[in-house]
């Protein structure tokens, strides 16, 4: 039997050896299939509108809603444009009711709601109504292509008054930096309380929190609007759009010292404990020692002066470096604000009154202030004191003892010539 008929029929035929290997299949492309109807003019991250048609299963099974609480402060407001809400909400097929003895406000779904999403959008206008927007703003929500974010600022700073601060640099003065934010993320921007409320699209409100809370770690928001400025002239430039903007983007540099380099900064301003030099001095001593080698050239005058100043600066050191008296007492202790109150009696005030005490004092501060400075101001409209002119009879006097000091005056004149005479004889004749 030969070996074909030993191997049988079912085994292939070995491949020729010049036989060209399959080209490798990327994985993960191994399941891919083309997609004719997918062409490039097609834009994926378009919102389609949601319309009665296309829920296709009818009313909903269940009921949702949701009530979000709002402050005493919106009462009012809520109150007057109540009606507004309910007639656009409706349109929706969203009803809301406003509960004034609990303080909250609820939005459901109806028999007539067909957009299973709209209970949500529903759910932020309120929510944005609770934090201060009004409400022709806050229905623009329900808007697909809308979003909104509550941030939440409260917590992130301990300190109240540095909180406060922080807070302001959002708005900044007259309201410039918040409307700069505005214009740059295309967003509603409103501050309130502890929070931050923004509308806008999803993407720009990345910015808008990115901005808010880089404000609260105290990072101005200065740096992030010029960067916003330059990408979005960036933008503009068909070229750069597949290239990095690293490059054109501004690194800013946290420029807050620790504690042991402001320790070292001021070593090097009072010239103590400086790096030493060649010669092995540290500080002020470095300048007295390169100026005294260059005694010569036009430096000269300039070195002299350096080594006067570095004299004067350790002459300074000394006197403060003065040992002072030992005394084996502890200094006194000095009364704390609480013990300053206690003394006054301003501890057991009401807050009222201490309130009124302080309105007191600082309207004392101002008006002692204010007296300053219109004196100051007044001293320079006072006439300055004028000399009288002599009378006849001053003049009189003034001539006649002129004139009786010039006799006297020649008298002593003669008197001083003689006595050089005299002199000048004695010597001649010795």
């Amino acid at each position: 039997m030969s070996d074909a008929a030993a191997a049988g029929p079912s085994s292939p035929p070995p491949p020729p050896a010049d036989a060209a290997a399959p080209p490798p299949v990327n994985k993960n492309n191994r399941y891919r299939k083309e997609k004719p109807w997918d062409t490039d003019d097609i834009d994926h991250w378009k919102i389609d509108p949601f319309t009665a048609a296309d829920n296709k299963a009818g009313p909903f099974l269940e009921e949702s809603s949701f009530a979000i609480l709002f402050p005493k402060y919106r009462e009012q407001y809520l109150r007057e444009s109540w009606s507004t809400l309910t007639t656009i909400l409706s349109s929706h097929g969203i009803t809301c009711v406003l509960d004034l003895v609990q303080g909250s406000m609820t939005v459901k779904t109806t028999r007539k709601t067909y957009d299973p999403y709209i209970i949500l959008k529903a759910r932020d206008v309120i929510s944005l109504l609770a934090r201060g927007v009004p409400v022709a703003q806050a229905v623009k929500v329900l808007q697909d292509e809308m979003a909104c974010d509550v941030i939440k600022i409260g917590g992130m700073v301990r300190n109240k008054e540095r909180f406060v601060k922080r807070r302001q640099r959002i708005v900044g003065p007259n309201g410039s930096t918040l409307k700069a934010i505005e214009l740059l993320t295309d967003c509603y921007v409103l501050v309130q309380g502890n929070t931050v409320a923004a509308m806008g699209k999803h993407k720009n409100l990345k910015e808008v929190r990115r901005i808010v809370v880089d404000c609260m770690k105290n990072i101005h928001p200065i740096y992030r609007i010029k960067e916003l400025m330059i990408r979005r002239e960036l933008m503009k430039d068909p070229k750069l759009a597949t290239e990095s903007w690293e490059r054109f983007l501004p690194q800013f540099k946290k420029r807050n010292l620790t504690t042991a380099e402001k320790t070292a900064k001021k070593q090097r301003h009072t010239g103590a404990g400086g790096p030493a030099d060649g010669n092995g001095l540290t500080g002020a001593n470095q300048i007295s020692v390169s100026v005294s080698g260059a005694g010569y050239g036009p430096s000269a005058g300039a070195g002299a002066g350096a080594e006067a100043a570095a004299r004067d600066a350790e002459q300074r050191e000394k006197e403060k470096r003065k040992k002072k008296v030992y005394t084996p007492f502890p200094p006194p202790h000095q009364p704390s604000k609480l013990d300053k109150e206690l003394a006054s009696g301003e501890y057991f005030l009401k807050p009222k009154e201490k309130e009124a005490l302080a309105r007191k004092r600082k309207l004392e501060e101002q008006n002692t202030t204010s007296d300053t400075r219109r004196v100051q101001r007044e001293e320079a409209f006072i006439a300055p004191a004028e000399q009288a002119a002599p009378t006849i009879e001053q003049r009189k006097k003034r001539v006649k003892d002129a004139a009786a000091a010039a006799p006297a005056a020649d008298g002593d004149a003669d008197g001083d010539g003689e006595r050089r005479k005299k002199k000048k004889k004695k010597t001649s004749s010795e």
